[in-house]
């Protein structure tokens, strides 16, 4: 894992406060709503089929999180993907990891249809996505734990 950029911190503050920006200009029925439920529940469909099709590995509860392992790498990227409440992933499912996803989890539930749009709209960069700096960057893997700020 190479060092982040020196400004990394200063990078997320920056996306978070857009991200807070951003969710401003959502109308409020649509988050944390039966509308976003909705789009949870969809999620966590796709992810169940999408999982249940390609994993060749153990599937389990963790949380309320359901681990899918096994999955070829094509399926997904980096170390997984989280769709609804389904962690999708080949076996990358250490403690951090998992409490990462599980945050992902929480941002389905909140905002539903909209997460994929607005996760694609963040952006691929981890470190300017605020979706990974909520869930948390050390615990997913894009920032070693020697480069966070020891508060």
């Amino acid at each position: 894992m190479s060092a982040p950029p020196a400004d990394w911190e200063a990078q997320a503050e920056r996306a978070l406060a857009r991200g807070r920006r951003v969710d401003r200009w959502i109308p409020s029925f649509l988050l944390d709503s039966p509308i976003s439920d909705l789009g949870f529940y969809w999620g966590t469909a796709v992810g169940m089929i999408w999982g249940g099709l390609l994993s060749t590995g153990r599937v389990e509860n963790v949380d309320r999180l359901l681990v899918f392992r096994g999955l070829p790498s094509w399926a997904y990227r980096r170390g997984g993907v989280c769709v609804g409440r389904c962690y999708l992933t080949g076996n990358n499912v250490s403690a951090p990891v998992l409490a990462h996803e599980a945050v992902h989890a929480r941002q389905w539930r909140r905002y539903g249809f909209l997460m994929p749009v607005l996760y694609a709209l963040a952006g691929r960069n981890a470190l300017r996505n605020r979706f990974e700096i909520e869930a948390g960057l050390v615990q997913g893997g894009y920032v070693h734990a020697r480069y966070a700020r020891k508060s």
